[in-house]
């Protein structure tokens, strides 16, 4: 065992400074009311003394905690085997790291954890949250809403009022919801452009295999793909829309359905990438090549999984971890009063929800 070291104190600064404690305790924890020339001197004693300011004291007089919440609302299976998560993550740690806040992850496995979770938000431990992955059915909003706590939501909500995907037509509002703040990125214009390059390549067995149907990016996606596949000649069949849930293992099992369905198909566009890899497996294993025979496009293009595909895989990009970046700036914007530490005024609305462009990335599978 190694012995405590002891730290020095505030005393101790007041003392290498010349100034009272009270002085320093304003200087350190952020207070105002302190002239220039004696808080330089406490902000050089600080350095030259090591000193690190006790968080407890300084949320007395700050009222923050310099500590924000993610709040994934998916069991810690899905969440550590999906990359799209740690993308995510890394976007909000890298955004609350360059404004020394600290990050505290919480997952939910059931809805046991959705009451343990809202007593710690309720807790005062946070100054915010950051939710993502929502299901229709979760608790999880009402429950945040009602500890008091300042939050911003990845994907688009749908809990009640205008449901449409906000788009060209309807830009950057969470209609029917007013002060709800979200980040998303244009789901149903990124399945319209896959499902258009499949056609314009010639394929009309267009098949989706879509995501849990109980969160909003994979009905907006399935939305996208039914936008085209209306106007083209049998496009509509209900046969070649299979419902997965964003896994590899519900991609393999889709694709079986799939195949004896409809096996004629002559193209499939994923949900994700995930699932889009289960479909390839499946396809392989069935004899069919892709993509002469059967075209394949996901969606998200996190790396390296679209490009280690076989064939390495066309699909629609969405900036995952820009999409966790914007969400915790928009929340420590909120925090601050509409002003970042720098003094910067924010550009982006106090509410309402904010969608990111999507691109395709066009690979050897379509």
């Amino acid at each position: 065992m190694t012995e405590a070291v002891s730290r020095p104190t505030l005393e101790a600064v007041a003392a290498r400074a010349g100034v009272s404690r009270a002085t320093v305790s304003r200087v350190v924890n952020g207070g105002d009311g302190v002239r220039e020339p004696l808080a330089e001197r406490v902000r050089r004693a600080v350095a030259e003394l090591g000193y690190v300011p006790n968080q407890a004291a300084r949320s007395l007089v700050t009222r923050r905690h310099d500590a924000v919440a993610v709040v994934i609302a998916e069991p810690e299976t899905r969440v550590f085997a999906d990359p799209f998560f740690a993308l995510q993550l890394r976007g909000i740690s890298k955004e609350l790291t360059a404004h020394d806040n600290q990050l505290v992850l919480l997952l939910t496995e059931g809805r046991d954890y959705h009451a343990r979770v809202a007593r710690y938000l309720a807790g005062g431990h946070v100054d915010g949250a950051l939710v993502f992955s929502l299901h229709l059915d979760d608790p999880l909003p009402g429950l945040i809403h009602d500890a008091g706590v300042p939050t911003v939501f990845g994907g688009r909500p749908d809990w009640g009022g205008d449901t449409r995907a906000p788009g060209p037509e309807r830009p950057g509002r969470a209609g029917g919801n007013p002060g709800v703040v979200y980040v998303d990125c244009d789901n149903r214009g990124g399945a319209r452009t896959a499902v258009r390059h499949l056609v314009d390549l010639g394929r009309r067995r267009v098949a989706h295999i879509t995501g849990a149907l109980d969160q909003t990016s994979a009905v907006d996606r399935l939305d996208g793909y039914r936008d085209v596949m209306a106007d083209l000649p049998g496009g509509s069949d209900p046969r070649l829309v299979v419902e997965s849930d964003f896994t590899p293992g519900g991609g393999e099992g889709a694709m079986r359905t799939l195949l004896d369905r409809c096996p004629d198909v002559d193209a499939v566009f994923a949900a994700n990438d995930l699932t889009a890899l289960g479909a390839l497996r499946v396809l392989r294993a069935s004899g069919r090549r892709v993509p002469e025979d059967v075209a394949v496009i996901g969606f998200d293009d996190m790396l390296p999984v679209a490009m280690e595909a076989d064939p390495p895989l066309t699909t629609v990009r969405q900036d995952i971890e820009e999409m966790g970046r914007l969400m915790a700036r928009l929340l420590l914007r909120g925090l601050s009063g509409g002003r970042d530490r720098a003094g910067a005024t924010a550009d982006t609305p106090p509410d309402g929800g904010v969608i990111l462009p999507t691109t395709l990335v066009r690979r050897a599978s379509a």
